[in-house]
């Protein structure tokens, strides 16, 4: 890694930025601001490394030099958590460059249905949403609505939610799965717990470069946006619904009250699900080819348990719980995804 090229390559990037012409090429724009944030992290991390040498090559002269019991026992102890610093600096620079180099999707869409349970997993389902979006918005991802069908009680029959951030699709791969929860349903008056589960799926959005559809093999459908239990909240027709011909797949979206907007997401919807499903065709004839870690992603599996008698989320995949249930399920998942990511390096390696 020549870190001189890097910084040159840094300061391009910066006077390309402050081009005027700039503006209308918000594409462009979005490109370029991205790479610069790379590039920012990658410099800070060879920065840190840089001071973390500087400071241990202080302190092996000073061992050397130092004749007091005392103070030489503090520059050894000191040494030792420069070096434990190092190595994990150097391993994060790794895994940014490592990163730099995969091309991960830029967004993610999850889908979620409500499976066993009736309007108690309609209504899990929809816990299962809301905890998703929370956690987007602590890391600053942007959260678009793509479809929602929701029941008189505010449940979710299925909904799809994209997600847009740079690492989302890293964090959130191995989400997918059945989500079982056990807990006493508001509806339920003698106090009994039940189970339910949710189903949730995951969908690399497709580039405009990976899939485009034949606007031939289109229907679109316009309809008046409804709420809850399905009566019509939109007298305007700014809902819309798409049907691949050639697939018989179709999609539904009315999250915007622009007609154009709902289109718009309806379509990017139906191409990731396209393509998601080419995908898949070309993994089952290449199944001996499948690392044993991507199916997490797409498997319809039990993959975590969620117990609220016990205030406790188990997830089945790496035999490990946690307690707050309720901090998690406002988005403080970061303790259950980092488990996650550090299991699958450990089987990795």
């Amino acid at each position: 890694m020549d870190i001189t090229t890097l910084k040159n390559e840094y300061d391009l990037l910066l006077k390309e930025l402050q081009n005027p012409e700039l503006i209308s090429d918000y594409q462009r724009f979005q490109e370029l601001s991205k790479k610069k944030a790379k590039l920012e992290k990658i410099l800070k991390k060879t920065e840190e490394i840089e001071d973390l040498r500087s400071q241990l090559q202080e302190n092996q002269e000073m061992l050397g030099a130092e004749d007091q019991p005392e103070l030489l026992s503090l520059a050894e102890a000191e040494t030792k958590t420069l070096q434990e610093k190092l190595r994990s600096a150097q391993k994060e620079l790794e895994e940014l460059l490592t990163k730099g180099q995969r091309d991960l999707p830029e967004a993610v869409i999850m889908e979620f249905r409500a499976g066993t349970g009736g309007e108690e997993a309609a209504l899990f389902a929809a816990n299962l949403l809301l905890m998703y979006q929370k956690y987007a918005e602590k890391n600053g991802w942007k959260t678009t609505l793509l479809e929602e069908d929701r029941t008189t009680i505010g449940g979710i029959k299925n909904a799809a939610l994209q997600i847009e951030g740079e690492d989302a699709f890293l964090h959130l791969q191995y989400e997918g799965g059945v989500h079982r929860v056990q807990r006493i349903p508001e509806t339920e008056k003698a106090g009994r717990i039940h189970t339910s589960t949710a189903t949730v799926a995951l969908i690399p959005r497709a580039k405009k470069t990976q899939f485009q559809i034949n606007p031939s093999d289109l229907k679109i459908e316009f309809t008046g946006s409804s709420g809850p239990g399905g009566q019509n909240v939109n007298k305007r027709q700014t809902a819309v619904r798409l049907i691949h011909i050639p697939s018989g797949l179709m999609v539904f979206s009315q999250g915007s009250r622009s007609q154009q907007k709902n289109k718009e997401a309806a379509l990017s919807l139906l191409e990731s699900k396209l393509l998601a499903q080419k995908e898949e065709k070309e993994e089952k004839e290449a199944a001996g080819q499948r690392k044993a870690q991507i199916g997490w992603a797409k498997r319809v599996e039990k993959i975590r348990t969620y117990n609220y008698p016990q205030d406790r989320i188990t997830d089945h995949r790496i035999e490990q719980s946690w307690h707050g249930i309720e901090k998690i399920m406002t988005g403080d998942l970061d303790p259950v995804i980092e488990s996650l990511a550090q299991y699958q390096k450990s089987q990795a390696q």
